[in-house]
């Protein structure tokens, strides 16, 4: 009998400690809350409990908040507190170091405990091998009997964006071939990209990228573009974005017709076959990303070189791309992409675009 007393009074005892070291909320009926206060955006009150773990409460229906851990407050007017605060009556009372602090409830728009706040800081600012998300995608497809081919398709998309800029690494390929016709070769693309974006305002931002592309298809051994130029944010909301850039690259690409036929007794070194082109042009590029409803992101992108030098005027290249992703858990989705790739002055006998249309699984990338 007293080994029970002892225990029941032991737990009473972890009970009262647990709840006296706990933040605690009381909402308008009267329920008091006890956990531990995660976060806020002025609107809700997001509170871990044991009982419930995570919990939402709407701020208006907050009558009481006393904590015992120190909280960071953001206002309207981007002023920080940070200290253990006690809300009452429209007003949160924050013990700060150099002593409390009252904060309007209606000011806040950014509320979080010291594990929030050093997890955002740190977004603020990862490392270069920290703060990366994004996707790839993979499709192949394999047929043997009355025809034999191959075709593969991949994809890797990555953004590592920080408060101050943004880097974008990309790569696309694909690849089918037919054994049972010549050439065999249907399609061997690749395409690859690197942009960097450098916030110099709130809405204006310099922009350097490189860009290569290969196509067999159309004799493109390899097209080299390197640009820089100035953008602006003409929409930055979290569910649609759509930056605009302007400025200049210059264009080296290389254009064979296959394996030359040398005589052996010419040096290697005296043969030429194909066509290099070196030019300036303009770059004018969209890019523009749009949530439609929880679970699909639509992207779009655009980029138009027109020629500046005497042996490229009137001529221009351009690369379209258009994409959706489609969730499915939170690593998994479905992408679709369709993607065209003109070039107005392409070699004789090849035609000016490639138009691509691939569809497969997308696998989410997080770091």
């Amino acid at each position: 009998m007293l080994r029970k007393v002892l225990c029941s009074a032991f737990i009473l005892l972890l009970a009262f400690a647990s709840a006296a070291f706990a933040d605690e909320v009381t909402v308008k009926n009267g329920d008091r809350i006890n956990g531990k206060i995660v976060k806020s955006d002025g609107k809700t009150l997001v509170l871990h409990t044991d009982f419930g773990g995570d919990i939402t409460i709407d701020m208006g229906k907050i009558t009481h908040i006393t904590t015992d851990q120190n909280l960071h407050i953001t206002t309207k007017e981007k002023k920080t507190v940070a200290g253990s605060v006690t809300e009452e009556g429209g007003k949160f009372e924050v013990s700060t170091k150099t002593g409390p602090v009252e904060v309007p409830t209606a000011d806040i728009v950014i509320l979080r405990n010291d594990a929030e706040e050093a997890a955002y800081q740190k977004s603020l600012h990862p490392g270069l091998l920290h703060g990366w998300n994004g996707g790839g995608s993979a499709g192949f497809s394999l047929a043997r009997g009355n025809s034999e081919t191959e075709n593969l398709a991949l994809a890797l998309n990555l953004v590592h964006p920080t408060e101050k800029d943004k880097i974008t690494v990309y790569v696309s390929s694909v690849y089918t071939n037919n054994a049972l016709v010549s050439p065999s070769l249907v399609a061997n693309l690749v395409q690859a990209g690197l942009e960097y974006d450098y916030n110099l305002g709130p809405r204006l931002f310099a922009n350097a990228s490189a860009t290569f592309i290969s196509n067999a298809l159309q004799d493109l051994d390899l097209r080299s573009i390197y640009g820089g130029g100035l953008g602006v944010h003409a929409i930055k909301s979290s569910s649609t974005t759509l930056d605009l850039i302007g400025g200049l690259n210059y264009t080296h690409e290389t254009y064979s017709n296959g394996i030359p036929v040398v005589p052996a007794t010419v040096p290697p070194s005296l043969t030429s076959y194909g066509m290099t082109n070196r030019f300036m042009a303009a770059t004018i590029e969209d890019d523009f990303m749009h949530k439609l409803g929880k679970t699909t992101v639509v992207t779009e992108k655009l980029d138009f070189y027109p020629g500046l030098t005497d042996s490229q005027q009137g001529q221009y290249q351009l690369a379209f791309l258009l994409g959706t992703v489609t969730k499915i858990s939170k690593w998994l989705g479905w992408q679709n992409q369709f993607s065209d790739i003109y070039v107005s002055n392409p070699p004789t006998g090849t035609k000016t675009n490639d138009v691509i249309i691939t569809t497969g699984l997308n696998l989410t990338f997080n770091h």
